[in-house]
């Protein structure tokens, strides 16, 4: 029998139909804004205090967009709330955000902690040993800042709120509205729904929020940004978009780290190319200047393009720290945070068109992520930033929001994503026959291999149920933890009485059931006990336990918002 693809199973969702509403309520019914932006991230965010910043010298201009200028919308309890990354961030589209402050007043705001001195690289041949190799250009980052993208967009939603930004927090928004061939606004979801989408006794109805301009800065695989690309056909002669997952942990450590460090494989991943197995670790040091508490930050990123199964970023998370050298960096320390999201892989070719009528998107919506060097703050931040100016330059002397794509293109976002455009798709052959065509596209800044190299989606990929599961440690509480607890420590506060957010055929053959099961970080997918060794499977969802990560979206399912507030409240990923 031949192997299954989950993109042979496709959840119940028609986003045309479903995702896009087609007619503003009246407008006593509605609520107007001048610009809204959906998702309350570092994007986002960046777009709202810029284009702030500009109306701040145009009393004109705010006067004519109304009591609402620039509305943010944020689906989780508080912006940064459903935000995690690595991150070392590029200083510059910060610095230039915000010239007032120098990077020790970003440490002072407790979303920074500390420029990149030192760096190693190990290359981990298995659970025991480690080779230190020079440091590949992608991979030197002095001069870089450590920083928490939960704990930055807290501080950008206070100084948006200075400036005069309406934050509606715990506010999704469930339906693109479009008239006329043009965004023009949002819906926001339903509050107080059952189980069955009852409606319980503090039920409050979704608002029309119509706007002159919509911003989707939703990151990573955003619910309306998929409609979008449906809708206005932002994704023709583009590759498909391919995501990554990465789990996250914090850890308060005795002994201070003093260089960040990246691993690449083989271990703890399988070698042959049979298992499509690819990604990466990080290891990054977080001086608390508040505290003065020794933090670290430690997670591991998989190429979602992987064919086993049982692969589990989480498990191989928890399987590194096994190693010796993660060991005598954590040994006597407590694990103080947890989380996991899914980011866009696909770069350059796989960006979609940026601009349609009435909207842009920005950031991870806009798959602006550099794969090869993780790096995608300083581009959610410069897109953002360019955003607004875009739309400013839109609002005031009537220019077209296409003029966004060029200002990227032109950008340093631009620029460097062109340079590394082929420097991914090689590992598809695995990693001994990938390698050497990464490092050659990466030294020729991606001359060579030449052309477009292509993708194909990641729930296109045949699975099958192999054994990499054997290795995964059994959880102690102690060092080692299993998903239920480290959902726990999220902050996840999904009401248990909430409608399920999560699009999904239940009724698939095993070894789709195990990729789910096995993928999500959360435990949110199981397979019941007495299900047939063989053949199909029914999946129960525990959609209460979801994190928000993304990933089912790329492995088959279909994620959409919960109820706001709903999910996991990061505080220092």
């Amino acid at each position: 029998m031949s192997p299954h693809a989950p993109s042979e199973f496709p959840p119940p969702v028609d986003s045309q139909s479903e995702f896009v509403k087609r007619e503003l309520d009246p407008e006593d019914e509605r609520i107007d804004v001048g610009v809204a932006i959906v998702g309350g991230g570092t994007a986002g965010l960046a777009c709202a205090n810029r284009l702030l910043a500009l109306l701040d010298d145009d009393p004109e201009l705010t006067e004519r967009l109304g009591e609402a200028p620039v509305a943010v919308l944020e689906k989780a309890k508080a912006c940064g709330g459903h935000s995690l990354s690595g991150a070392v961030m590029r200083p510059g589209p910060l610095q230039e955000l915000f010239p007032d402050l120098s990077r020790e007043d970003w440490r002072g705001q407790h979303f920074a902690f500390g420029e990149v001195t030192k760096e190693a690289v190990y290359l981990l041949p298995n659970g025991r040993s480690k080779l230190k190799i020079p440091t590949p250009p992608p991979f030197k980052n002095h001069g870089n800042e450590v920083v928490s993208v939960a704990a930055l967009a807290r501080f950008q939603q206070q100084r948006a709120e200075e400036s005069g930004a309406y934050i509606l927090a715990e506010t999704a928004a469930t339906q693109l509205v479009v008239e006329d061939g043009a965004v023009v606004g949002v819906r926001s979801g339903d509050k107080g729904r059952g189980k069955q989408g009852e409606q319980l006794r503090n039920f409050e109805p979704g608002t029309d929020i119509k706007a002159e301009v919509t911003v989707l800065a939703e990151g990573c695989w955003g619910h309306l940004t998929g409609a979008a690309i449906k809708q206005f056909g932002l994704g023709q002669h583009r590759e498909p978009q391919v995501w990554e997952l990465g789990v996250k942990e914090v850890w308060k450590v005795p002994r201070p780290l003093d260089r960040i460090i990246h691993t690449i494989g083989p271990w703890p991943l399988k070698l042959s190319a049979r298992y499509g197995q690819i990604g990466g670790t990080w290891i990054y040091p977080m001086q608390d200047a508040q505290s003065g508490d020794h933090l670290v930050s430690i997670g591991f990123v998989v190429d979602l393009e992987y064919a086993d199964a049982t692969t589990s970023a989480h498990d191989l998370l928890q399987l590194f720290k096994t190693h010796p050298l993660v060991r005598e960096i954590l040994e006597g320390g407590e694990r103080i945070a947890w989380g996991a999201k899914a980011l866009p892989g696909g770069g350059y070719w796989s960006m979609p068109k940026l601009s349609m009528p009435g909207a842009l998107l920005v950031g991870d919506a806009g798959g602006m992520v550099d794969t090869v060097a993780l790096k995608g703050v300083h581009h959610c931040i410069q897109s953002g930033k360019l955003a607004a100016e875009a739309i400013y330059a839109t609002l005031k002397h009537g220019r077209s929001l296409s003029d966004y794509e060029q200002m990227i293109d032109e950008s340093s976002t631009g620029k460097e994503l062109w340079r590394v455009r082929n420097t991914r798709q090689p590992f598809s052959k695995g990693f001994i026959r990938g390698a050497p065509l990464v490092n050659l596209a990466i030294a020729t800044r991606g001359r060579l291999p030449g052309g477009r190299l292509v993708w194909h989606r990641n729930d296109q990929q045949p699975m099958f149920a192999g054994d990499t599961y054997k290795s995964y440690p059994k959880p102690d509480g102690k060092y080692i933890f299993d998903k239920l607890s480290s959902v726990y420590i999220s902050g996840n506060a999904t009401r248990d009485d909430a409608p399920n957010h999560i699009r999904l055929e239940r009724h698939v053959p095993r070894e789709i059931a195990e990729t789910w099961k096995w993928m999500c970080p959360a435990g949110v997918y199981e397979i019941p006990d007495d299900a047939p060794k063989t053949g199909p499977v029914d999946v129960t969802v525990n959609y209460t336990n979801c994190i928000q990560c993304g990933a089912i979206t790329a492995k088959g399912g279909r994620l959409t918002p919960p109820e706001g507030g709903d999910g996991p409240l990061y505080t220092i990923t």
